[in-house]
């Protein structure tokens, strides 16, 4: 382990989906993820009119995924 580069625990999938169906027009599950840029975009634009919001309902376990292997290397 880095002492520069901490190894971060995962995230939860279950965690990002509850966030995302209670509060995913806001981008929480966004922010949840460390992925601040888009959560922004999601509260701006109610999860850019609720399409992008629909579309995380199938891509989330893939983003939880590249999230917690970036946060197993070190990486955000």
């Amino acid at each position: 382990m880095n002492a520069n580069h901490p190894i971060l625990p995962p995230k939860s999938l279950g965690i990002a989906y509850v966030l995302w169906f209670f509060l995913g027009l806001f981008g929480v599950h966004h922010f949840y993820l460390g992925k601040i840029g888009r959560g922004i975009v999601y509260l701006l634009t109610a999860g850019v009119f609720g399409i992008l919001w629909i579309v995380d309902l199938f891509t989330l376990p893939s983003q939880v995924r590249m999230v917690n292997t970036q946060r197993s290397v070190g990486i955000g």
